[in-house]
């Protein structure tokens, strides 16, 4: 990565962490806060989540992993809730780059996609309905709302994103860098007590 992307990298890195911006908006952002034309090259997302857990080291070591397992554990609060649309958690929460400023993302699947807005309304939960690309890159609905983290004093995002049941083939594949992009319950419980039994 050339000098002038590395740049990018740390100033979308620190939008990212400090202020809560996804990395698209924290990449246009960090453009403009350089002084950098608009069609400058930019770096991917994973030169920018390298840049992310740079910065995470170097100025939030102390209060990260606290704030990490907090999210970690509202994420499955809601999986479990919602365990009948089979939710597998991505983004920062599952790659272990989520601070307090972090939503949580979670795929859903549902042959019928009113079913998660029926299950929302039944339990008294306001929210948000939009649209934004899923999996496999066709347009999804989602539907954001908000979850109140004790722990950290905070109103956390959440943000469901609907799919057919037959978006899931495919969901689990290695991403470009090896890893899983994201995981069931399971897979989550199991980073937890990893975390519980190796606290550095």
């Amino acid at each position: 990565m050339d000098t002038e992307k590395q740049e990018i990298a740390a100033t979308a890195a620190a939008l990212v962490v400090d202020e809560g911006l996804d990395y698209g908006s924290a990449k246009r952002r960090a453009l403009k806060a350089l002084g950098l034309p608009a069609r400058t090259p930019l770096p991917d997302k994973y030169e920018v989540e390298a840049a992310v857990r740079e910065h995470i080291a170097i100025f939030h070591a102390d209060t990260q992993p606290g704030e990490l397992r907090v999210l970690r554990e509202l994420a499955l609060e809601w999986m479990e809730r919602l365990a009948e649309f089979q939710p597998l958690v991505g983004g920062a929460v599952w790659h272990g780059t989520a601070t307090r400023m972090s939503d949580i993302q979670l795929q859903l699947f549902s042959d019928d996609p009113k079913a998660v807005e029926i299950w929302l309304i039944n339990q008294g939960v306001d929210y948000e309905a939009r649209s934004t690309s899923g999996l496999h890159g066709h347009e999804v609905p989602v539907l954001s709302t908000r979850s109140r983290s004790q722990a950290l004093q905070e109103w956390v995002g959440v943000h469901l994103l609907i799919h057919e049941t037959r978006d899931q083939r495919g969901a689990l594949l290695p991403d470009e860098l090896g890893r899983k992009p994201r995981g069931d319950a399971q897979a989550l419980r199991n980073l937890l007590a990893s975390a519980e039994s190796d606290p550095s």
